[in-house]
């Protein structure tokens, strides 16, 4: 329940100190263990790479705060590009309503004093995300700020979907198709997470189905945003083939459900790849069953960091 419900809920908006700029240094080595899940094998993470060059959109689930987490995400980013993919990021980190900011600095026209002050980047942002928004920005990579903005968000989660017809201009900034229905098995792994609709008999169960409702209406505004946001970018990308990599938790896009499910949608027939990043306490004990392989087309086993 509570990695979904903090997505709803407000963050610090004081922006991350820039952090400083350290001379280049061999990347450490991350432990870390590959489950292709179509083979049913353990593979390896440039196999791994070798055959998402060819996917159009690539969803990275991630369990946040986790540093082994994100050095791998780096990682994959690298690896396609050493691949000559042509590379656009998408990050739910961001919120649509700071895309020009993102542009602004990823193009170099800004500092980043002046970026961090204007993006309202996560609290861990120097952290976890700065090294994926420092290789694009080196790299002149498209960053895509996918997110719905969380003040809308959060009037979904308080007055359902009707809230958007309050927005007058910033309508926009939210997915154009919305479908929502309250049902299915993304629906039913969301109220789960939520702790589940409480007994029929309970005499508040009435009021605390519909606030877990209205939290997962929120919750598909974000999907589809996020997956309206990646469609775009990739319908309007000029050049090469790109292949977009999307940072978010790993909710939004395991089971190949949420923006996975929603981007799919909008582009039939285009090859859309989900991986999912699993911490976990040891790599040597690895034996993933029938619903581990249902989780993502690989799955990316990392050292949890202690």
């Amino acid at each position: 329940m509570i990695p979904v419900l903090l997505a709803l809920l407000p963050l610090a908006q004081t922006p991350s100190p820039p952090a400083a700029r350290p001379p280049a240094a061999p990347r450490a080595y991350v432990p870390e263990r590959v489950y292709d899940t179509q083979r049913k094998t353990f593979a390896d993470f440039e196999s791994m790479l070798a055959d998402l060059a060819g996917a159009d959109v690539v969803f990275v689930g991630e369990q946040h705060d986790d540093a082994n987490t994100h050095a791998l995400e780096v990682a994959v980013i690298e690896g396609l590009l050493r691949r000559h993919a042509a590379v656009s990021v998408g990050m739910e980190m961001f919120e649509r309503d700071v895309q020009g900011t993102v542009d602004q600095y990823v193009r170099g026209a800004s500092t980043e004093e002046q970026f961090l002050a204007a993006s309202r980047p996560w609290p861990r942002y120097a952290t976890d995300y700065r090294s994926i928004v420092e290789l694009a920005r080196a790299r002149h990579l498209p960053v895509i700020a996918s997110n719905l903005p969380r003040r809308i968000a959060t009037e979904i989660s308080k007055n359902g979907l009707p809230a958007l017809d309050a927005l007058g201009p910033d309508r926009a900034l939210a997915a154009h198709d919305l479908q929502c229905a309250a049902s299915g098995e993304y629906y039913a792994r969301f109220i789960e997470q939520m702790g589940g609709h409480p007994p029929s008999g309970d005499a508040n169960a009435g009021d605390a189905q519909a606030k877990n409702d209205r939290f997962y209406l929120a919750q598909c505004a974000k999907d589809e945003t996020m997956a309206e946001s990646v469609a775009d970018a990739l319908r309007g990308a000029t050049g090469p083939r790109t292949t977009v990599v999307h940072f978010n938790g790993a909710f939004h896009s395991d089971y190949g459900g949420g923006a996975a499910e929603r981007t799919r949608r909008r582009l039939p027939g285009r090859r859309i790849a989900v991986i999912s990043v699993v911490p976990v306490d040891d790599l040597d004990t690895l034996a993933p069953g029938d619903e581990d392989r249902r989780q993502a087309d690989y799955l990316v086993y990392t050292v949890k960091n202690r």
